[in-house]
């Protein structure tokens, strides 16, 4: 329990530590996630959008509009678990609970000013909806978030020996149940020799190297997490000897941790192709209750990771 909730608040500073430094205008992308010794998958697709409005121009101080949509194929064929999601009904026959979709809808409105000394701060907040929504919106499926940041950027800094870097600090807060307190932010990112970088961070770190000198092409090496996570509005209670104790499942969550590879390429200066194969080393797809126990595990073998997209970035 403990390391879920662990696991699940470094996947909620990373939300807001990417956000809050992204440059991507827009953004698609597919991620397909087969798990092993199992017929049970999923598979997501996202796109973003974002729209800074310049306040202004000279400071180079902008209100950011956000908008970020995510749907989730929740392809669950195991007998086991297709029988977990069986409800027997009095004096009826059985109800099926299986969840095969669940979507996310994130918008969030953001502020970002220009300070001394390369520093940029900003702040955003905005309401996250999460669920499977078989019975249209409700109260259980809304989550507001909202984060402080501070952004000292160096990467155009081209001063003889003087190395390009960027740092993110911040912290984050929101209404997530079970969790009363903000979280920090802490993302560094530099270029540490001639078409080489790394970033250091919560939950991604990575290294890249450039394939040419133009920068059209990169590979790079990342250990990172992710996760899925909505709330179920038919709750009901899995039948399987893991829940003995007659739990209720009100959510479903999926959180992965992993080691890959990826590749980028550069179409423009602002249009790129981004791909990564991956393998896990931590993998968690389960039911939770209210207070976010997990009661009943659906896959938890290591598995493979693939994840491809096109982004605009300014």
């Amino acid at each position: 329990m403990k390391k879920t909730i662990f696991i699940s608040s470094l996947l909620l500073l990373f939300a807001f530590a990417m956000t809050a430094q992204t440059t991507d205008l827009a953004r698609i992308e597919y991620l397909y996630l087969p798990f092993s010794k199992s017929d049970n998958s999923i598979s997501r697709y996202r796109a973003l959008v974002q729209a800074p409005i310049p306040i202004n121009k000279e400071k180079k101080n902008y209100l950011v509009i956000g908008f970020e949509y995510r749907y989730v194929d929740i392809n669950i064929k195991d007998n086991e678990d297709v029988l977990a999601f069986t409800e027997p009904i009095p004096n009826s026959n059985f109800r099926d609970n299986l969840v095969t979709s669940v979507q996310q809808i994130d918008a969030y409105l953001g502020y970002t000013w220009t300070a001394k000394n390369d520093w940029r701060f900003g702040l955003k907040f905005g309401p996250k909806f999460q669920s499977d929504f078989k019975d249209g919106l409700q109260s259980d499926d809304i989550i507001y978030e909202g984060a402080v940041y501070a952004i000292k950027d160096k990467k155009n800094d081209t001063t003889e020996g003087h190395k390009p870097y960027r740092l993110v600090l911040g912290l984050t807060y929101s209404n997530t149940p079970g969790r009363g307190f903000p979280l920090p932010i802490l993302n560094y990112y530099k270029e540490f020799h001639p078409n080489w970088t790394y970033t250091l961070g919560v939950p991604k770190t990575n290294v890249r190297h450039y394939l040419n000198d133009n920068h059209k092409d990169a590979i790079q090496a990342f250990a990172t997490l992710d996760n899925v996570y909505a709330n179920i509005q038919q709750n009901f209670v899995p039948l399987s000897s893991q829940n003995s104790d007659g739990k209720v499942a009100e959510s479903i969550q999926e959180t992965i941790g992993l080691l890959g590879l990826g590749y980028e390429h550069f179409f423009t200066k602002h249009l790129l192709f981004y791909g990564y194969a991956a393998h896990s080393v931590y993998n968690d797809f389960r039911l939770e209750d209210a207070d976010g126990n997990k009661i009943y595990k659906i896959n938890t073998e290591n598995s493979p990771y693939f994840r491809a997209g096109l982004k605009f970035k300014y």
